[in-house]
C-alpha cells in the first residue's frame, strides 16, 4: 500500500510536535505580562506559564490538520504525540542522569534545573493535554457536521476556545495545587494565585485563537489549491 503525504500535512505534523515539545520544556517558567486592562482576578498583570504561546500553536496546527484530513487523522496525531511526550522526557532525563564532563560550559545542576521539568509540571501538562486536545478534535468535527462543512471560523474559535479553557484549568490546578498537595513536591498555590494564573493564561490563549483564525483559512486554502501540484513524499507500507 502506498500513501502520499503532502508537504502541508508533513509541515502541520512537524509544527504540532515541535510546539508540543517546546511547551513541555518551557512550562516551568512563569511569565508576568503587563495588561492594558485591569481584569477580574488577574488585575493589571497577567501571570502565565512560559509554555502558553507554544502550546496555543498546537491547537492552530490540529484545527488546520483536522479540517484538511478528518477526525480520525487528527485523533491519531493528538494521541501519538501524547506518547511522544514520554520519549522526549526519557531523552531529557537520561541526559540529565548521564555523567558530566569536567568543566562543562553548562553545569549539571543548571542543566537539570532548566531542562528537567518537575513532577507537578509533567503530570499537569500531560493530563491537560490528553483531555483538551481530544476535546478540541471532537468539538471541531461535531460543529463541522452541524454546519455541513461551513463556517470554519466558528469551528476554530469554539473548539479552540473551549479546549483552551479546559486545558488551562486542568494544568494550573493539577500542576500548582493538586500534585504539590498530594505528593509534597512544593507548596500548593493559594486560590487567588491559581485564579490569576488561569485568567492570565486563558486570556492570552483566547487572543491567539482570535488572531490565528485567518491563518487557519490561509493554510487550508493553500493546501486545497495546491493538492494536485505540490511535491509529495511517498511512503511504502
Amino acid at each position: 500500500m502506498t500513501e502520499r503525504l503532502s508537504t502541508v500535512q508533513v509541515a502541520l505534523v512537524g509544527l504540532f510536535v515541535t510546539a508540543l515539545v517546546t511547551a513541555q520544556l518551557t512550562a516551568a517558567k512563569v511569565l508576568a505580562v503587563d495588561s492594558p486592562l485591569t481584569l477580574p482576578l488577574a488585575g493589571d498583570t497577567l501571570f502565565l506559564p512560559g509554555a502558553a504561546l507554544a502550546y496555543a500553536l498546537t491547537f492552530f496546527a490540529s484545527d488546520a490538520y483536522a479540517e484538511l484530513y478528518g477526525r480520525r487523522a487528527a485523533q491519531v496525531l493528538v494521541n501519538v504525540a501524547f506518547f511522544l511526550n514520554f520519549v522526549m522526557l526519557a531523552l531529557v532525563w537520561s541526559t540529565i542522569a548521564a555523567p558530566v564532563a569536567p568543566n562543562p560550559p553548562v553545569g549539571a545542576e543548571a542543566f537539570a534545573g532548566v531542562l528537567g521539568p518537575s513532577t507537578s509540571i509533567v503530570v499537569g501538562s500531560l493530563a491537560a493535554y490528553l483531555v483538551s486536545q481530544n476535546w478540541d478534535v471532537v468539538v471541531f468535527h461535531d460543529l463541522r457536521d452541524v454546519t455541513d462543512g461551513a463556517h470554519l471560523w466558528l469551528r476554530n474559535l469554539v473548539s479552540t476556545g473551549t479546549s483552551q479553557l479546559i486545558d488551562t484549568v486542568i494544568f494550573v490546578t493539577v500542576a500548582f495545587f493538586a500534585v504539590p498537595a498530594a505528593l509534597g513536591t512544593g507548596d500548593p498555590l493559594p486560590t487567588s494565585a491559581l485564579a490569576a494564573l488561569i485568567v492570565g493564561q486563558y486570556v492570552l490563549k483566547l487572543l491567539i485563537a482570535l488572531v490565528d483564525t485567518p491563518f487557519v483559512y490561509a493554510i487550508v486554502g493553500f493546501a486545497r489549491r495546491s493538492k494536485r501540484s505540490e511535491p509529495t513524499v511517498t511512503t511504502t507500507e
